[in-house]
C-alpha cells in the first residue's frame, strides 16, 4: 500500500489503543508462532507527529515457521510483499475494502535477531525520552508533508537527515 497524499498529524493518543485492536487480533490468530508484536514508528512515541498509519513489527524466533505465519497471516487478509529492499522484515500488506477493519497500518514480520527489529525498537526506546528530539523531528516532518504533500519519496528525503541524526545519537549505523 502507498501513501498517495502525505499528511502529517499531531499526536494522537488513540494511536496506542489503535495499535492494541491490531495485536490483539493478529495474536490470537498466530498464537505460539510468534514471540510479540511491537508498536514501532512514530505513531509509538507519545508527542510525535506522525502519519497515521500504524506500524507494527511481528516477532518471530526465525524464519523457520515463517511460512505458517504468512499462512496464518493471509487468512486475516494480508498478502505478503517480500521485504521491499530491507533485509531482515518481511513486509506485509492487505486490500482495505476486505477483512481488515482496524486504521490504517504497515506490518512486518520480523526475526528477533533482526538488525531492522533492534533499530525500529532502539529508536522507539530513545525517542519515548527525548522530548527535544520528538520536538525537532515533528517539526521537521510537519514542515515535509507541508512543502511534499504529494511525493512520499521528497517527504521521506527531507526528514532524513534529522533521522541519520538521531542514528547516530543513538549508535544505530545507517
Amino acid at each position: 500500500m502507498r501513501t498517495k497524499n502525505v499528511v502529517v498529524l499531531p499526536y494522537d493518543f488513540n494511536w496506542s489503543h489503535e495499535f492494541e485492536k491490531i495485536k490483539i487480533c493478529i495474536e490470537k490468530e498466530l498464537g505460539d508462532n510468534i514471540i510479540g508484536i511491537e508498536h514501532v514508528g512514530s505513531t509509538s512515541v507519545e508527542g510525535l507527529a506522525a502519519k497515521p498509519i500504524i506500524d507494527l513489527d511481528v516477532i518471530i524466533e526465525s524464519y523457520d515457521n515463517f511460512e505458517e505465519v504468512k499462512a496464518k497471516l493471509e487468512t486475516l487478509g494480508y498478502y505478503h510483499e517480500g521485504d521491499l529492499d530491507v533485509r531482515g522484515r518481511e513486509a506485509f500488506a492487505y486490500d482495505e475494502n476486505e477483512k481488515i477493519e482496524f486504521m490504517t497500518h504497515h506490518l512486518y514480520v520480523c526475526p528477533k535477531n533482526s538488525d531492522e527489529l533492534n533499530r525500529h525498537i532502539t529508536f522507539r526506546n530513545y525517542m519515548r525520552t527525548s522530548k527535544e528530539d520528538v520536538e525537532k523531528y515533528s517539526a521537521i516532518k510537519l514542515q515535509a508533508a507541508k512543502l511534499y504533500p504529494k511525493d512520499i519519496d521528497i517527504y521521506c528525503e527531507y526528514k532524513s537527515p534529522c533521522i541519520i541524526e538521531i542514528y547516530k545519537k543513538i549508535g544505530i549505523e545507517n
